[in-house]
């Protein structure tokens, strides 16, 4: 009787399991490279698997720089099936090498037209906006006597020597963002004797974009030119730090989605691409990001400063992704002398 018993038990526990095996084995792996900060990684996956229960997201998660790096590697044996978070600067370098799968999103029209592709159909689509900001430590500027900047142009203060950090260019979308809205904003050889000014006062070139806020945060550094959506945080967390949007003009990046050309699940690629452009998936972005790519979506982030919409620089994407090598190549020879070690 009472084996009876544990055979039934187990019978039922068997029953009962087995929905749930079945529905985790019909659910799709999809391998998803992406520039995400750390901890959007988390909400973002519940989200989408929410919202699409046939998969489960695998990240692989870098840097611009590195993720990019990769994937143009891998063009010819793609490991990913998507890219969900990624600038828009190397969507389209990858779009011109024809390594991004053609697709429309379902409602991806409704999206403001600068921030989806002109191609039909299209080959990526636009998340949220981010700019180049200056995180200024109040603490440290009293302490070291360093007067508030209020435009890139001040940053050449020789006050300054030494107590700015920004990311480098080649391995940060922030970086690169932040030299293309100064060659944008000055003009080719203004902006490269801006940079050589500039790279006097400066103590260290990362790897990471968030990493100069941070370190400004910690009071390493007077200031870092970082984004604008890592000083948000940093300063709703309480860290004492000004986030300052340049008056003379701000670079800024779009994050972005696409679909890799030869994923080996096509279809579960393309719903994740659907909720990437939803409403849902927007208001997500609107918890970190001020500007997003629907029309009609409030963000929801706190102390966004209020006139960065209004400063950001007159931009060609296509133009800037296509020049993105000579450039780094330009930036390297000039001032990678003071660039982190590499890990």
């Amino acid at each position: 009787m009472h084996r009876r018993t544990l055979t039934a038990t187990a019978l039922a526990l068997a029953c009962t399991l087995l929905p749930a095996a079945a529905e985790a084995q019909q659910r799709t792996r999809l391998t998803v490279y992406t520039a995400l900060e750390n901890e959007q990684l988390a909400p973002f996956k519940r989200a989408a698997e929410a919202a699409v229960p046939s998969i489960e997201i695998a990240w692989v998660r870098d840097s611009t720089g590195i993720i990019t790096a990769r994937l143009i590697a891998e063009r010819q044996n793609p490991r990913a099936d998507m890219v969900w978070g990624l600038s828009v600067f190397s969507l389209l370098q990858m779009e011109a090498q024809e390594m991004l799968e053609p697709y429309t999103p379902q409602g991806a029209e409704a999206l403001r037209p600068n921030f989806r592709s002109d191609r039909s159909p299209m080959t990526w689509t636009g998340m949220d906006a981010f700019v180049s900001a200056i995180c200024f430590n109040t603490v440290v500027a009293q302490q070291r006597n360093l007067p508030r900047p209020s435009s890139w142009a001040d940053l050449l203060n020789p006050a300054y020597r030494g107590q700015i950090v920004m990311p480098n260019p080649a391995s940060s979308g922030t970086g690169f963002l932040s030299v293309a809205g100064w060659l944008g904003a000055q003009g080719n050889d203004a902006a490269w004797n801006y940079m050589t000014g500039l790279h006097e006062n400066i103590q260290l070139y990362t790897h990471s974009g968030s990493a100069p806020c941070n370190n400004a945060a910690r009071g390493e550094y007077g200031m870092g030119i970082s984004f604008d959506m890592r000083a948000v945080t940093l300063r709703n967390q309480g860290a004492p730090i000004e986030i300052i949007v340049p008056t003379d003009g701000v670079g800024f990046d779009l994050e972005a989605t696409a679909i890799l050309r030869g994923s080996r699940n096509m279809e579960a690629a393309k719903r994740l691409a659907d909720f990437a452009v939803s409403r849902p998936a927007m208001e997500l972005y609107g918890r970190y990001y001020a500007l997003v790519a629907l029309p009609g979506v409030q963000p929801s982030v706190q102390n966004y400063p209020a006139e960065f919409e209004q400063r950001l620089v007159s931009q060609d994407f296509r133009d800037v992704a296509l020049r993105r090598d000579a450039i780094l190549r330009e930036w390297a020879s000039r001032f990678d002398s003071k660039s982190a070690p590499r890990n």
